[in-house]
């Protein structure tokens, strides 16, 4: 099994406007990257939540599956209008 590696924390800046999007049940449509992969998915964030040394978002996906993502794989994030 490949370790994960070391995390790296996000802006406090960035950190807050994920509480605020939490708080106010916004949809954001997210860049993030898996391994080699890059994604941009819309999501519902529901969390945040510290893991093993590393701050994890907790969300709901467009099939209303629950996820964690690592912050620091996020690569941007804006509110869905609406």
């Amino acid at each position: 099994m490949i370790a994960a590696p070391p995390y790296t924390p996000i802006a406090c800046e960035r950190y807050s406007e994920l509480e605020l999007a939490i708080l106010r049940g916004q949809f954001l449509r997210t860049h993030w990257r898996r391994g080699e992969m890059d994604r941009i998915a819309v999501v519902r964030p529901l969390d945040l939540r510290t893991r093993r040394g590393a701050e994890y978002l907790i969300l709901r996906d467009t099939e209303g599956r629950r996820q964690w993502w690592r912050l620091d794989r996020l690569i941007s994030f804006e509110p869905v209008p609406g």
